[in-house]
């Protein structure tokens, strides 16, 4: 049997669409309770429209909404400040995603909420395991990290935009493959999620680095580099470890369920 998996990152999904909910409301600095009240529904329908307009469009076979754990992850153990300065998720949002999923499970969307991961590392997990089945999956996401899991059975889909982030968009956009990415980040840092990079070294440099040498590895053993670069890159040799381990996804993490649980049925 063919599989199509759609995998979709819930939060981003829900806190992008809460925005937009809340957006003509800001004028105030305080959300009065009834206002809060009224943007909480209108993102709640608002989710739930989307997630049909997803099912519709994507005609999956298997489909599953994936939320981050409530819980710090394993990166703030080896790395305290990432996503520092990040905006909390307003609480009266995280206190109606039970609701939300509920909603979902009416229109048979089961929803994973891990105790300890990321929904980055569950949905790079279970993308991985599908596609080297043959089978294959979208990711509904606006976040970069999945491109860097771009392949033939694995897509990455933004669902705001309403356009697929490919090949020939991570081309475009950042000057390599997706194969490059992790080490091109590595190399540029990513303000995002507050992870370091190596100081003085851009997107354009890095780039340019990995088109003529093809990866990390052989940028900083490469012993015709720049000398200026090469100190750069010697001064720097534990922050590209650490940047390196944080930006790579997971691929191992256990599920403790099968595809034939998360079946959509009319």
């Amino acid at each position: 049997m063919s599989i199509h998996l759609v995998l979709i990152d819930a939060l981003n999904l829900i806190r992008r669409i809460y925005a937009v909910q809340e957006r003509p409301f800001l004028m105030n600095e305080e959300l009065s309770e009834n206002t809060k009240q009224q943007v909480l529904f209108n993102t709640q329908q608002a989710c739930i429209n989307a997630v049909k307009k997803i099912i519709k469009q994507q005609q999956p076979t298997h489909i599953l909404m994936v939320f981050d754990s409530k819980n710090p992850c394993w990166r703030y153990k080896i790395y305290p400040d990432y996503k520092k300065g990040r905006k909390k998720m307003p609480e009266h949002l995280a206190n109606q995603l039970s609701v939300i999923q509920d909603d979902l499970m009416n229109i048979n969307v089961d929803s994973l909420i891990s105790e300890t991961d990321e929904a980055d590392d569950l949905i790079a997990t279970l993308a991985l395991k599908v596609a080297l089945k043959g089978q294959n999956v979208t990711i509904v996401s606006t976040d970069k990290c999945f491109l860097s899991i771009l392949n033939c059975h694995i897509n990455v889909y933004d669902y705001f935009n309403r356009r697929y982030l490919d090949e020939h968009y991570v081309l475009e956009k950042f000057n390599v493959t997706p194969e490059q990415l992790i080490d091109l980040w590595t190399l540029t840092g990513d303000s995002t999620n507050k992870i370091p990079g190596v100081a003085g070294i851009g997107q354009i440099t890095a780039s340019e680095l990995l088109n003529e040498y093809g990866t990390l590895s052989a940028v900083t053993s490469a012993e015709n580099i720049k000398k200026s670069l090469a100190k750069k890159l010697n001064e720097n040799i534990e922050t590209i470890e650490l940047s390196r381990q944080l930006l790579t996804l997971r691929n191992d993490i256990p599920l403790g369920f099968n595809l034939k649980d998360i079946r959509l049925t009319n």
